[in-house]
């Protein structure tokens, strides 16, 4: 067997050292099932719930009121028997509010079946304008509490009102009639004489301008008087309540 030349050395010598680089510069093959240090770059297309959360509808919507809403009026005393309206007489209005987050939101107001198109109306422009609301609940969510709900700045329509806390005569209260509305009762707040204190506290009391509160012929005012509605239809100052008239009757909007 005759012997390679130094020149066929030298030149086996090169390849095995281009090969050693080679394999030396390579990710190394993993067994503990790690991945690579330098994964390749890959594109994905992400999910549309991922990219494009799914809006806040803005139409209202009207719906008779449904059994569970029915059952906890009744058991929380927002109806009782004597109250001038009955379920037939009440719609289940759902509308968007922007919050004062500037998060929309959906918000139910149970009230007179001949006004949910009016308030629909009027709470599609507030919401266009970016009238900050609280919250909006009917009143079964603070177990027909009006206090609780004046508290919590809960925006709310119907309530008759349980017996220890009327304040007008039922059969022809408009919010016993589902006519009437409370906006942002903590920032617009009423004079009780009953303790000739302001209800549910004194705090926001003096008509200084500031978001979700309501002056005279504001914006917002206006927007209530072309529907129809009268802003505190009451002898003393109530700057939360809009209604359709004293004593509640059948109505219709000058829009409609």
């Amino acid at each position: 067997m005759s012997r390679p030349s130094h020149r066929s050395l030298g030149v086996l010598a090169v390849l095995v050292l281009a090969t050693s680089v080679l394999v030396g510069c390579s990710e190394p093959s993993r067994t503990d099932g790690a991945p690579p240090r330098n994964p390749p770059t890959t594109t994905s297309t992400p999910s549309v719930s991922e990219t494009t959360p799914t809006p806040t509808p803005t139409a209202p919507t009207v719906g008779e009121v449904s059994d569970a809403r029915w059952a906890a009026m009744v058991r929380t005393g927002a109806w009782r028997p004597g109250c001038p309206v009955d379920r037939d007489d009440l719609r289940e209005l759902e509308v968007t509010y922007v919050d004062f987050e500037g998060v929309d939101r959906r918000g139910v107001l149970v009230a007179n079946r001949d006004v949910v198109g009016s308030l629909g109306r009027i709470f599609v422009t507030l919401h266009e304008r970016g009238f900050p609301i609280e919250r909006m609940d009917p009143v079964e969510a603070f177990d027909g509490d009006t206090l609780k709900s004046l508290q919590a700045n809960n925006t709310s329509a119907y309530n008759c009102r349980r017996p220890d806390q009327i304040n007008a005569p039922v059969l022809q209260s408009p919010h016993a009639n589902g006519r009437a509305i409370d906006i942002n009762p903590d920032l617009n707040p009423w004079m009780d004489l009953r303790c000739r204190c302001w209800s549910p506290r004194a705090t926001h009391a003096e008509r200084t301008p500031a978001p979700g509160k309501i002056l005279a012929d504001d914006a917002t005012v206006r927007l209530f008087e072309d529907e129809g509605w009268i802003w505190q239809n009451i002898d003393v100052a109530d700057y939360m309540h809009f209604d359709t008239g004293y004593p509640s009757k059948a109505w219709t909007s000058p829009r409609d």
